[in-house]
Parts: C-alpha cells; sequence; structure tokens
C-alpha cells in the first residue's frame, strides 16, 4: 500500500498584484478524487471570474475556505491527500498552478528566503507574511516541530499529516472557523468558544452555529455567475451589502478617474438613416453570413477610422514620468454590464481588423462578458473605449473615462424622429453621440473634430474615402 501525504494549495496570485479574491464556488467536495489541472474552484479578483485548475491528482481532503470568503494571496485555500512519491515532485505545467519547488520532496516545509514565484496568470509580487498562523487542530497546545511557513513561499505547501499532535486539551487559541461563520456568529450575537466544531480537525462549521442558535439551515451560497439580491427580512428597513469584487473595483476606478483627470464632454446629433441602410446591404451580403451587425459595430469602426487623424484620443498621460504617452495601436474597450458589474474588456489591435472581424470580435467579447469569463488580460491595457448606453433606451449621458485613457465614446439610442432632409422636413433615424476627454490630454479643438468625424462618418458612409 503507497504512502500518502497532505499538501496545501494556497491562493495564487491571479494578475496584476492583486491581493485578494473572493471564493465564489467550489467544483469539488470533500472526498472528492480529483486528476491535474481540473478545474475545482471559481474565484472572483477585482477585475474577472477566474477558475482555478487543481495542482495535484489525489483527494481533496479539507476545503479552507467557504464560498463567499475573501482570502488573501498567500492564505491556504484546499488540502490535498496525494501520493508520496518518494522526493519528487508533481508535474506541473508551467504558468498554470503556482510551483512549490523546493520543499515538496522531504514531507517538510522548508524555510527560504521569499522569491517570486509562477502562478496562474504570470509572476505575481511577492506577498509579505501577515503573522496569521496556518491551519492548525484546534485547541491543541503547541509543540515543538517543523517550523512553519509563510505564506510568501509557496502557493502549495506541505504539511503535517493529521493526527501527529499530542492530547492536549489546553486552550490557546481562539475557535477555528471561516469569515462567513464567524460573522454570522456575531451577527446572532454568539460567543464561538461556547460552540462545539464538527468541521474537520474541530473547525466550526454554518450549521454549528445554526444549531446552536436554534435556527434552520440557510439556502446555500450562489453558484458562479449567480446575481445574488440581497433581501430584507420582515420589519427591516434597509439592506446592506458588502463592496466587493468587481463593484469594489469599478468604484475605485471611478473615483480615481473623476479626481485626477479633468473630464469635458460634448454631444453630436446625427442623423444615421444611410448607415443603418447600409446595415442592412451588409446583412443580406455573403461576406456578413452568420456575423451579427448591429449600429455599435460601425460605430466601433468609425472611432478607429477618426482615430487616424486625431491620434491624441488615443493616449495616456504618465504622471510619475511627466510626459504623454501616445499609443500607435488601438486597444478598443467595450464597457458591459455583467451580473457582476461594470467591465471594460477591450479588443486588442482593433484598428488592424477589417469590418468583419470587428464584428466577430464585438459578438465574442459580448458572449464572454455576459457569461462572467471575461479574464484580467481583456481587462487590461485599454487605450480608448466605447459606452453603449443606447441599448437601455437612453438618448445621452456623460461618460466617465476609464482610468489611464484620454477618452470614451458614448452611444446613445437610435430615434426615429422629425428632420430636415434636402430643404424639407422628413421622419429619420437620429442618434445623439457623446464624448468625454481628459483634457490635460486633448485640447477642445481635437475632441470636436474627433466628434464630428465620428459623426460624419455614421452620417454619410461614403465620407470615410476622404479620411482613409
Amino acid at each position: 500500500m503507497s504512502a500518502t501525504m497532505i499538501k496545501e494549495f494556497r491562493l495564487p496570485d491571479l494578475g496584476e498584484g492583486l491581493t485578494e479574491s473572493e471564493i465564489l464556488s467550489w467544483k469539488v467536495g470533500v472526498g472528492d478524487t480529483v486528476s491535474l489541472n481540473q478545474v475545482i474552484a471559481e474565484v472572483e479578483t477585482a477585475k474577472a471570474v477566474v477558475e482555478l485548475p487543481s495542482p495535484f491528482a489525489g483527494v481533496i481532503k479539507e476545503l479552507h475556505e467557504q464560498p463567499g470568503s475573501v482570502v488573501e494571496v498567500g492564505k491556504p485555500i484546499v488540502s490535498f491527500e496525494v501520493a508520496d512519491d518518494a522526493g519528487g515532485s508533481p508535474s506541473v505545467p508551467s504558468g498554470t498552478v503556482p510551483s512549490g519547488a523546493g520543499n515538496e520532496g522531504s514531507g517538510e516545509a522548508a524555510v527560504e528566503t521569499p522569491k517570486r514565484e509562477p502562478n496562474l496568470v504570470g509572476y505575481g509580487a511577492v506577498v509579505e507574511g501577515s503573522g496569521r498562523p496556518t491551519r492548525r487542530a484546534r485547541n491543541f497546545a503547541p509543540v515543538a516541530g517543523p517550523a512553519e511557513s509563510t505564506p510568501a513561499e509557496s502557493a502549495v505547501q506541505v504539511v503535517e499529516p493529521a493526527g501527529t499532535r499530542p492530547a492536549d486539551t489546553r486552550p490557546t487559541e481562539r475557535p477555528r472557523s471561516t469569515p462567513p461563520v464567524r460573522k454570522l456568529a456575531k451577527d446572532l450575537g454568539l460567543d464561538l468558544v461556547q460552540i462545539r466544531g464538527t468541521g474537520p480537525g474541530g473547525l466550526i462549521t454554518r450549521q454549528d452555529v445554526q444549531e446552536f442558535a436554534g435556527q434552520a439551515e440557510e439556502p446555500s451560497a450562489p453558484m458562479a455567475g449567480q446575481a445574488v439580491t440581497p433581501r430584507a427580512g420582515a420589519g427591516e428597513r434597509e439592506t446592506r451589502t458588502p463592496i466587493k469584487g468587481v463593484r469594489k473595483h469599478t468604484a475605485a476606478a471611478m473615483v480615481q478617474s473623476a479626481f485626477t483627470a479633468p473630464h469635458a464632454t460634448e454631444f453630436l446629433t446625427v442623423d444615421v438613416t444611410p448607415s443603418l441602410e447600409l446595415l442592412a446591404k451588409l446583412k443580406d451580403s455573403r461576406a456578413f453570413a452568420g456575423i451579427k451587425l448591429t449600429p455599435l459595430t460601425l460605430a466601433a469602426k468609425a472611432v478607429l477610422i477618426a482615430l487616424r487623424r486625431q491620434p491624441a484620443l488615443n493616449s495616456r498621460w504618465d504622471e510619475e514620468n511627466q510626459e504623454i504617452v501616445t499609443f500607435h495601436y488601438v486597444n478598443l474597450g467595450i464597457a458591459a454590464a455583467t451580473p457582476r458589474g461594470l467591465t471594460v474588456p477591450n479588443i486588442k489591435d482593433a484598428d488592424a481588423l477589417q469590418l468583419p472581424e470587428l464584428a466577430q470580435a464585438l459578438a465574442e467579447l459580448a458572449e464572454t462578458a455576459r457569461a462572467g469569463k471575461t479574464t484580467p488580460a481583456d481587462l487590461s491595457g485599454g487605450t480608448i473605449s466605447i459606452t453603449n448606453i443606447g441599448v437601455f433606451g437612453i438618448d445621452a449621458g456623460t461618460p466617465i473615462l476609464n482610468p489611464g485613457e484620454a477618452a470614451i465614446f458614448g452611444l446613445g439610442a437610435v430615434r426615429t424622429m422629425p428632420w430636415e432632409y434636402r430643404g424639407e422636413v422628413a421622419l429619420r433615424q437620429v442618434l445623439t453621440l457623446s464624448l468625454s476627454f481628459d483634457h490635460r490630454l486633448v485640447d477642445g479643438e481635437q475632441g470636436s473634430r474627433f466628434l464630428a468625424d465620428v459623426g460624419a462618418i455614421l452620417a454619410e458612409p461614403g465620407m470615410v474615402l476622404t479620411m482613409v
């Protein structure tokens, strides 16, 4: 019978130095057998929902965190029981999961100088030790043993097998539980010291708290991608919703943008009947068979063309180096309303795409965003953005700049309205365009000419011939 050992998987840095993530759902349970790279959980960073693959093939021994808990990078989230390969380390594909080189072969957690480790996305910042101990048995006196490693050493750690500590019942630390359980106990006015934990290693579970309080079991946590609507209890006059995840990141970004970049906004109302007639013709053409075409498709193409004449709108302000950085490529951001809040994924090198390719990229971007599968890479590196408020029936608005970008273009709703046409009043298809820009980077003349160019293209698509 082959020997086994226990290994911990610590939450890795999921990209761009993010320091924490929320556990949305577990795809596995205690006792389940998993294979290498099998998806075991979905977590939400400040930017996106990410699937975590298993770094080992083995059996799930313990889930250290419950859905809904916010976990710092470097904290253990799951333990595996794996076969002891007598000094060999598991084969972990590069860039897939964190490596634990240096502490997996001997069965002891060797203490090393913290260094940058590969993770799910790339190489993240070293996490400083917070002083919080790793998981250990509840209410046992400390005994001499191998030194415990800090979260910075590795996302994958080898820990002592269960049952190796002496049976000393002297309480020496606070009762073990997870953040959601501690909050539940606090809301109910209960002291966790009085509650006996029935979870692994004496962990106090939600059910333990509810049974102690004589309450019925609450509904289970929502699955990933499922919108959560807080409900007020009988007689309650307000509902409080924690600010976290995408909503927290969006709020911080909007405050940063509003108070660091001097916004200026302009509006232009145009007759886009010729553009809609062109869309109808393109939909019937063989080149666009099976491709979704909308007014946003033509508006995006018009923005990309107009940027060639006004490159100042495709730039950013580098405060640290006191420089204006002008981009010679366009990563076109599209504001997307998702069940988890507003995100702005972008199409890389959109300026190099022909209209059919751009239409396909827009459709794929929207589908991915609605499914909550947008990756951190897709949300970073944007150079200019479009917000399509017309889909909500809104005529115009004042868009707030995406931080780090010089401009954001707004597309309103198309309305059938009386309009002057060839010296007469006729019913035409009309919409209002808006443009917000950073006045440090873009002068009023440049912003006005850009908006006029976009309007001219949508009012008469043939105008493109005079701009390229």
